[in-house]
């Protein structure tokens, strides 16, 4: 990450510029993705809960993936054929918004991995079931978090076992989701962000929110209100970090492969912004 905090990008298009400028040390001219995957996959953990429709973009550059989780039918299948052997600078170009955030996670993920980050404290997922690893992971993300009772927490990409963890902490749960219509215990879910952030204390937010546009706006609230922005990423995973106490005050960082995908011990890594209210 750059020592020069007085020019830290502001939004994920700055950000763009940094790693096209060459301001990191490994030039992204030089740096060609070896894989790309184009995922779909369906989940339903237990036989009452809902089901899940996820689609993924993976690119691969070296020993480090770059993820961004899309919106079903958001690129083509032959996406996955079309990317491999291109530079990371040119698809940090390309006007595809999914392509341009999995090639800038990749990057950051090969040139500043977690493990070498003195912020990131390591979380071992243990191996185990779906259910087993997605309780381990969502009790990772809900660690990071200081719930006080009646404090109003926007949700956006509601994931149930958080909706829970907030209300069982005295919480007001404000669930935003574009893709569902109510939560697994019957709350409706609204769809546009800017009705549940407007008056909320703490936002906790899915890496998604860089591949539909609205992570931008999230940083700014956060920078703006003072609003405690807490992250889980898959999507980004790399590339948040970048963001801690410029927007965001607590990170989930998940790089691949995701808990879904592993039944085997996996890392994600926990970064926290120094004195920040909400953040435990």
């Amino acid at each position: 990450m750059s020592k020069d905090t007085k020019n830290r990008a502001a939004t994920i298009n700055e950000l763009i510029t940094t790693v096209i400028e060459n301001q990191y040390g490994l030039d992204p001219k030089n740096i060609r993705i070896s894989g790309a995957f184009h995922i779909k996959q369906g989940t339903r953990l237990t036989e009452k809960s809902q089901r899940y429709r996820n689609n993924y973009l993976l690119l691969r550059v070296g020993t480090a993936f770059g993820a961004c989780s899309i919106e079903e039918n958001a690129l083509s299948d032959e996406i996955a054929h079309e990317l491999p052997g291109n530079v990371v600078y040119s698809l940090l170009e390309d006007e595809r918004v999914p392509v341009r955030i999995a090639a800038l996670d990749a990057y950051f993920n090969l040139v500043h991995p977690h493990e070498n980050n003195r912020r990131a404290t390591p979380f071992l997922l243990p191996g185990g079931t779906a259910v087993e690893r997605a309780q381990h992971r969502d009790a990772a993300i809900t660690s990071l978090v200081a719930i006080t009772p009646g404090m109003r927490v926007a949700l956006i990409g509601v994931v149930n076992p958080l909706v829970k963890a907030i209300e069982s902490a005295g919480g007001i749960c404000l669930p935003c989701d574009l893709n569902l219509r109510k939560t697994q215990d019957g709350q409706l879910i609204e769809q546009d962000m800017y009705k549940v952030i407007h008056d909320c204390d703490m936002i906790i937010a899915t890496g998604m929110t860089m591949s539909n546009g609205s992570f931008d706006v999230l940083l700014q609230k956060g920078r703006e209100r003072n609003t405690p922005l807490i992250v889980y990423a898959q999507t980004g995973s790399g590339i948040v970090p970048n963001f801690l106490d410029n927007g965001v005050a607590a990170i989930s960082a998940e790089p691949f492969p995701f808990s879904q995908f592993s039944a085997h011990d996996t890392t994600l890594y926990l970064y926290k912004r120094r004195g920040c209210p909400g953040v435990s």
